[in-house]
């Protein structure tokens, strides 16, 4: 059996930390020094994406041997546990979306859910189901209209919770829509089902993406720059269509965030081979292994404890207590997991998972 590769866990630690700095910036407050802001704005949607894309890369290894043994008992049973997990996830994200309304996990359950059907399909099938959700989200929006249900300048929903609002916001406008959002989930699932023992096939992997990754950055700021031709409005209602925002998420957000995350896997994985011994890689491996524990942790516990304090504060502290809160609490997250998995195997919420779902 192939040694657990350690470089997905660091990645999925790394993924997480940004998620929390990008999610405390939107609640407390992102208002100051502009290079602190410029930092922050680094993780705007791409931590998020890396995690998704790092799922399909968990559901690849848990089912690869099966496929590869045409072992149909051992992939039924793969297939049950996923299912399982996906409506465990829902039901987790759904439960607390009052407190957190970009909630994501109630998103990956679709996905995790979609994503099972394309289990056994060839690769090339998979790559292809990936890259066609991606090109029709933007024709979806041009005849469903992206803004329904939004107050921009809150971010508040309106018919949240009305049958018509959860659907369109769950597959079509929400923070992490399952159109096109799905696609991060598939193309993690095919690289996941690559050789990630293989330096050669990873180093490759890691150049390309970070070759397009720049290419998408330069196109980008090229089409804005050159057709709003100086004029500052046309500028921000390019951004919309040409930039590299998450909402909404059209192609060029979307491989951007496929770029970045098969990048940053690759880097892990190379890295923390190579210093596999290594305190801090080590650290980050089991900070890696609690990440859904700190995800929803870092909501109910992160965000609770500064509401508590100062609720009327919320959205109005500056960008560096944000960010230095979100590095601070993010430093107790990995102190947590070393501690903890001294004693445990799995995280917390890893643990009633498996009970659940195994």
């Amino acid at each position: 059996m192939k040694q657990r590769i350690i470089g997905i866990d660091v990645a999925r630690a790394l993924a997480v930390i940004g998620m929390i700095i990008v999610n405390f910036k939107v609640v407390f407050g992102e208002n100051g020094l502009p290079w602190v802001r410029a930092f922050a704005g680094i993780f705007d949607g791409k931590a998020a994406a890396t995690f998704v894309v790092l799922a399909g890369v968990g559901l690849a290894l848990m089912t690869n041997s099966a496929i590869k043994n045409n072992d149909q008992a051992k992939l039924k049973v793969a297939r049950r546990r996923i299912a399982k997990r996906a409506i465990f996830l829902f039901f987790i994200g759904i439960s607390y979306i009052t407190i957190w309304p970009a909630d994501i996990l109630h998103f990956y359950g679709i996905y995790m859910a979609i994503t099972l059907v394309l289990l056994t399909c060839k690769e090339r099938t998979i790559l292809i189901s990936g890259i066609c959700i991606i090109l029709v989200y933007p024709i979806l929006i041009t005849v469903l209209n992206y803004e329904t249900g939004w107050i921009f300048a809150t971010l508040d929903y309106q018919d949240f919770w009305t049958f018509k609002g959860f659907m369109r916001n769950l597959f079509l406008n929400g923070f992490h829509p399952v159109m096109p959002w799905t696609a991060f989930m598939i193309f993690g699932y095919w690289f996941g089902k690559q050789d990630l023992h293989n330096d050669k096939f990873v180093k490759k992997t890691f150049w390309m993406s970070t070759l397009i990754f720049i290419s998408i950055q330069v196109v980008s700021y090229l089409s804005i720059s050159i057709l709003s031709e100086g004029n500052q409005e046309a500028a921000m209602e390019l951004t919309e269509i040409f930039g590299t925002d998450p909402m909404p998420p059209l192609p060029i957000y979307m491989f951007n965030g496929i770029a970045v995350a098969f990048a940053l896997i690759s880097a892990c994985i190379l890295i923390a081979k190579k210093f596999e011994n290594s305190f801090i890689i080590d650290a980050l491996n089991k900070t890696g292994q609690l990440a859904l524990t700190f995800y929803v942790a870092h909501v109910i516990i992160g965000m609770g404890i500064i509401e508590l304090i100062n609720p009327s504060k919320m959205g109005n502290y500056s960008i560096e207590f944000s960010v230095i809160y979100a590095i601070q609490f993010s430093l107790l997250c990995i102190l947590f997991a070393i501690i903890w998995r001294k004693y445990y195997e799995s995280g917390p919420l890893e643990w009633v998972i498996r009970k659940i779902t195994d």
